[in-house]
């Protein structure tokens, strides 16, 4: 009995079941169909990863594509180092001392001749010039009553001749209405003369009470300010450093220039019109065209050297007062150098990291409307620091600067950046 059953389990373990392969056919379809959707779902988590990421803005920093400028042509003879100065510079007070009521400026801005920089307290030399107004008001009264005496002492001389005349009036009566009219004639022209004084006192007061208005000058900038509200001015000091002596300094941007000293051993090279070339420490890269102004005929004992005015011939507003200057004098006088002087180069100069090769060729990103477009452009030369493009990109055009790695992975053509200092 226990074989027989033996053998019956094991023709059950071989039975195959008709209902099992279809339970085996609808598993994989419902594999496919799971995988199907976290594809999908994976598909389109990227797709709207990959347009999130073209849409965001990428931080960038950018620099303005600037013109060659030729410098002058010729040899340098001497290399000196110096620094801008400004010809015309003034630190602007008060003519009187006073109380500030309002400081008009801050460092940096620009001013026009006669613009107010600040005004003082006023209070009492407005006072005083009410007072000198009623004081000429009182003397032209006092004129027309003089005018009114003279008429009366004139009427009473003609009376008293009349009665001469009939022998009715003395010649003392006479002699007495004469001479009254002469002492109101002369207290006439006396009063005329109080009303001319007293006119040029007014002019005297209006005068002081404008020059508690300070004005500029004349035209320039404003590099320091002294003085703010609540503070006490005088044109000299008072001691102690309470009392401020200036409002202001204003610079006259056009009259800047240079001035070097030259070793006294080196100064027969130097002459007046030499063309030079000046070059700011601040900008290494930057050549200005200059010439001597004039060489100051008295030396230095202590240094051995003389002191030589240096004219620039174009302004630029990255020169400023007290930067570093590297001057070059040039051999060749101005024009023998512009008869023979090469064609200046083309193209516009932009820093030696904001181009881009790849492929054989150099390409920039413009930033423009708050978007980068990639540009073409054929590279000359580096040097100096800086990069010439012959073309494909012109002067005062921005460029992005430098990108890294991760940046110029995600910046494409359009792309929205954000322009960062």
């Amino acid at each position: 009995m226990d074989g027989s059953r033996d053998k019956k389990a094991l023709l059950d373990d071989l039975r195959i079941e008709r209902d099992r392969p279809a339970v085996a056919r609808r598993r994989p379809l419902k594999w496919f169909v799971a995988v199907a959707v976290i594809a999908g779902l994976l598909f389109v988590g990227w797709e709207y990863g990959a347009r999130r990421l073209a849409r965001a803005e990428i931080a960038v920093q950018t620099a303005t594509a600037r013109p060659v400028v030729a410098a002058p042509v010729g040899d340098s003879v001497l290399d000196a180092t110096g620094y801008v100065v400004a010809r015309r510079q003034a630190t602007v007070s008060s003519k009187t001392t006073g109380k500030v009521l309002e400081v008009l400026i801050e460092e940096g801005m620009a001013v026009r001749e006669g613009q107010t920089l600040a005004v003082l307290d006023d209070s009492i030399p407005r006072a005083q010039l009410a007072l000198a107004e009623s004081q000429l008001e009182a003397a032209r009264a006092s004129l027309d009553e003089i005018r009114v005496n003279i008429r009366q002492a004139e009427l009473d001389l003609e009376r008293v001749d009349e009665l001469a005349a009939r022998d009715l009036a003395s010649r003392a009566d006479r002699d007495r209405n004469r001479l009254a009219l002469e002492a109101f004639v002369a207290r006439l022209s006396r009063g005329e003369r109080d009303i001319e004084v007293a006119e040029r006192g007014l002019a005297v007061q209006r005068r002081m009470l404008a020059d508690f208005e300070i004005r500029a000058p004349f035209s320039g900038v404003v590099i320091a300010k002294a003085a703010q509200p609540g503070e006490m001015i005088s044109p000299v000091s008072a001691g102690g450093g309470f009392t401020r002596t200036g409002i202001c300094t204003i610079v006259d941007m056009d009259s800047l220039e240079v001035e070097v000293d030259v070793n006294e051993e080196y100064i027969t090279r130097v002459f007046p019109k030499q063309p030079a070339v000046a070059r700011l420490n601040a900008y290494d890269d930057l050549d200005i065209p200059a010439e001597v102004i004039a060489t100051i005929p008295a030396a230095d004992r202590g240094k051995a050297t003389v002191r030589v005015r240096i004219g620039f011939l174009r302004r630029d507003p990255r020169i400023l007062p007290d930067m570093g200057v590297k001057v070059a004098f040039l051999e060749k006088p101005r024009a023998a150098a512009d008869a023979d002087a090469p064609a200046p180069p083309s193209g516009v100069l932009v820093p030696p990291t904001a181009v881009f090769e790849q492929d054989g060729g150099g390409h920039v990103w413009v930033v423009e409307n708050g978007g980068a477009m990639r540009r073409e452009v054929q590279v000359a030369e580096t040097r100096r620091g800086n990069t010439r493009i012959a073309s494909g990109l012109a002067a005062g055009e921005r460029v992005v600067r430098a990108l890294t790695e991760t940046q110029r992975a995600a910046l494409r053509d359009g792309a929205e950046v954000r322009v960062t200092p």
